[in-house]
């Protein structure tokens, strides 16, 4: 069973930038692939980015050219970039993990606890 921790999250004011972490337990982190889910309130749960194990990558239409997901497998560690920020962008983001190699939605097999992003306008 694998454990996902999540970090960096806060408030930030239109137009800034933060960093999302999501620690992973295990010893076999860099054959799965990797995301980010966030859900505001009131509306469902939605993919913002995703990375295979071979480093490919999938955004949102919402999040494109503004946030980059990344990896280091060395540190079991998945970052999220996010700049340009607005107050849409406002959500719960969840570190989720897939049970292969490839970001398929439906094969999503863990998340985190889910870190708070709050961006003011």
């Amino acid at each position: 069973q694998v454990q996902l921790v999540e970090s960096g999250g806060g408030l930030v004011q239109s137009g800034g930038s933060l960093r999302l972490s999501c620690a992973a337990s295990g010893s076999i982190f860099s054959i799965y692939a990797m995301g980010w889910y966030r859900q505001a309130p009131g509306k469902q749960r939605e993919l913002v980015a995703a990375i295979s194990s071979a480093g490919s990558t999938n955004y949102a239409d919402s999040v494109k050219g503004r946030f980059t997901i990344s990896r280091d497998n060395a540190k079991n560690t998945v970052y999220l970039q996010m700049n340009s920020l607005k107050p849409e962008d406002t959500a719960v983001y969840y570190c989720t993990k897939y049970g292969g190699s490839y970001y398929y939605t439906s094969n999503v097999d863990s998340w985190g606890q889910g870190t708070q992003v709050t961006v003011s306008s």
